[in-house]
Formats: structure tokens, sequence, C-alpha cells
């Protein structure tokens, strides 16, 4: 087992997070601590969730959360760029990562779910 700051998608995931908080830290004060907390809670759980996956047994229960969270960050992301607290390219460079991240998480799903339990 791999330590889980050695993985791919856990670099993926603390770059979403840097660039979460930065997109966020310039919100306006009414939507920071409402859609830039929940960006940032978001991706500090896709961060956790693939620490959990790495160490479990079963890893498909915390790879579904995982893809799930990506979604929600994706949701919380697009809203930030309707409502105009993010700049179009802001949001293609987030979307970017949390493509990447959902990727590799469905890989990996695949993969723990063809895999015999260890």
């Amino acid at each position: 087992m791999a330590l889980h700051s050695d993985l791919p998608i856990y670099k993926l995931a603390y770059e979403l997070l840097i660039l979460a908080m930065n997109l966020t830290k310039n919100m306006p004060r009414d939507f920071k601590a409402t859609i830039g907390g929940t960006i940032r809670k978001e991706c500090v759980d896709i961060m956790t969730l693939i620490f959990r996956a790495n160490c479990a047994v079963d890893k498909t229960p915390y790879l579904d959360k995982l893809i799930e969270r990506v979604q929600v960050a994706e949701l919380m992301f697009r809203v930030s760029k309707d409502t105009r607290l993010i700049t179009t390219k802001q949001y293609a460079a987030a979307i970017g990562i949390t493509g990447q991240v959902g990727r590799q998480a469905n890989g990996w799903r695949k993969y723990a779910a063809s895999s015999p339990a260890a």
C-alpha cells in the first residue's frame, strides 16, 4: 500500500483544495461562508476520503462517497460561476481538476471492485 500522499489522485485533490481556498477568499462576505465554505469543506472531505480508501481493505464505499463529493464540488463551482463569484477561467481550472480526480476515483473503484479482498 502506497502512502496516500504519494498517490496521483491525492496530489490532484490537494491542488484542488489550494485552488478552492484561493478562489473563495475573494468572494463577498455573504457568499464566503455559505458557498465558499461548502466548496472548501467538500475539498477537505475529498482528501479525507482518499486517505480512508487507501487504508481500507474494502475501498468501494469510500470511493463511492469520494465520487459523490467530487460531483458536489463541481456543482458548487458551477453555482459560483453562474452567480459570477468566480470567473469562467477559474471555473474551467477547477472543473479540469475535479474531472481528473473523478476519472481516477472511478478507475480506482473499478479496480477495487474487481480485485479480491485482501
